[in-house]
């Protein structure tokens, strides 16, 4: 299967910042899963790394692996298809997704129940998705509920994709928490517009928990940083 290239660039970081912790999680969790993947000599994690963060970590590599050992072909040139939509492309124009998907068929009928780890490869077995069930382990989901549950509403809750309810769905386990996304980001909302050379704080990070939810989403920050470094390396480095 094709990935992304990794990063040739020399990239030092100070120990005294925020960062460091997470790119050395990022750094243990890519080794680990090119020793699985290649049969290597067992990983050593640093340790400035806490157990909880380690064994986070490991819970990743395996699921990633797990992903990258079970792909799922569908007849679909991505690279083609990206040429034809545009970055503004809302995906709400009925008229122009049907043209769209006349030119592109999904490559697939019927539909699919993936229930374990996988990973959805087009025709040059290029990794378009990844699906990993369960990568989370049951401390970093504890850093989510904790921030799920404080931030205040700052967009409608049925206003959008991300919030939609009907995306959102009860597990069979009551945790307590209403079903949602989480963006890891403080700053997400304006890094997805141009011409903004300083950005501020998210709604959601204005108030008296900003503190306690930054601490919160620290390991699932980190977490999720980790899973970028494996599945896009050049997207993960070109945000450090």
């Amino acid at each position: 299967m094709n990935t992304s290239s990794m990063s040739t660039c020399d990239i030092k970081i100070w120990r005294t910042w925020a960062l460091a912790i997470t790119h050395e999680a990022g750094a243990y969790t890519e080794q680990k899963f090119n020793a699985e993947k290649t049969g290597g000599e067992p990983v050593i994690p640093s340790p400035n790394l806490d157990t909880d963060l380690v064994m986070a970590c490991d819970r990743l590599a395996d699921v990633l692996i797990k992903a990258y050992k079970n792909p799922i072909k569908m007849q679909i040139d991505i690279a083609r298809y990206s040429k034809l939509i545009s970055p503004k492309n809302t995906g709400h124009n009925e008229e122009k997704e049907e043209k769209l998907l006349e030119r592109c068929p999904p490559g697939h009928e019927g539909t699919k129940l993936v229930d374990k780890p996988a990973t959805i490869i087009d025709v040059s077995s290029t990794i378009i998705a990844w699906y990993l069930p369960d990568a989370l382990t049951e401390t970093t989901q504890g850093g989510h509920r904790f921030a799920g549950s404080k931030p205040r509403k700052s967009v409608k809750a049925d206003g959008n994709w991300r919030y939609n309810q009907e995306w959102f769905k009860q597990g069979s386990e009551n945790v307590g928490s209403t079903p949602r996304c989480i963006n890891l980001s403080p700053a997400w909302f304006q890094q997805g517009h141009e011409n903004l050379s300083d950005p501020e704080v998210s709604a959601s990070l204005k108030g008296p928990s900003s503190e306690n939810i930054l601490k919160a989403i620290a390991r699932p920050a980190a977490i999720a940083s980790a899973a970028l470094r494996v599945m896009h390396p050049q997207q993960y480095f070109a945000g450090l």
